[in-house]
């Protein structure tokens, strides 16, 4: 019996590419809690508004509601730095982890879904908010993997 030896072709992406890849998804990540810090704090109130409405957290909604946007923005300039862009990339991936965790319960738990995202992305369903939380997050694991082969290949 002949065995048959199947070779399997990896995409090769040279390393500039690699480090331009990572740096956009990591641009593209600053500008999203960039854009929603901005949308937060110049509609603090209707932010704070949104959290009272919801059940499990309303008894925290005043501090969330500031520290929300103060985590967006201090995610936003470890992203900015190159020094501490894979810090930026590993917060970004808790944060919005976080987000969709509380998406999704909220989603099993709250009778009415208040969003209080700001901007263009209250426009989106809870399940796309939900889908596009996942693609970030997905984006930034890829930029993370691509800054480890960068790093391997150099050393």
């Amino acid at each position: 019996m002949e065995s048959v030896i199947k070779s399997h072709r990896r995409i090769q992406i040279s390393e500039q590419v690699r480090e331009r890849l990572a740096i956009a998804i990591s641009w593209l990540s600053m500008a999203l809690f960039l854009y929603t810090a901005y949308a937060k704090t110049v509609d603090h109130d209707r932010f704070l508004n949104g959290l009272l409405k919801v059940q499990f957290i309303r008894y925290m909604a005043v501090p969330i509601s500031y520290a929300v946007p103060s985590i967006e923005l201090i995610v936003a300039y470890l992203l900015l730095l190159p020094q501490t862009s894979k810090y930026g990339l590993y917060s970004f991936i808790a944060v919005m982890a976080a987000f969709t965790a509380y998406i999704a319960s909220a989603m099993i738990w709250e009778n009415t879904l208040p969003c209080h995202c700001g901007g263009a992305i209250e426009k989106l369903s809870w399940s796309q908010h939900l889908w596009f939380n996942l693609a970030f997050i997905v984006l930034a694991i890829i930029a993370l993997r691509l800054v480890k082969l960068n790093t391997s290949l150099k050393n």
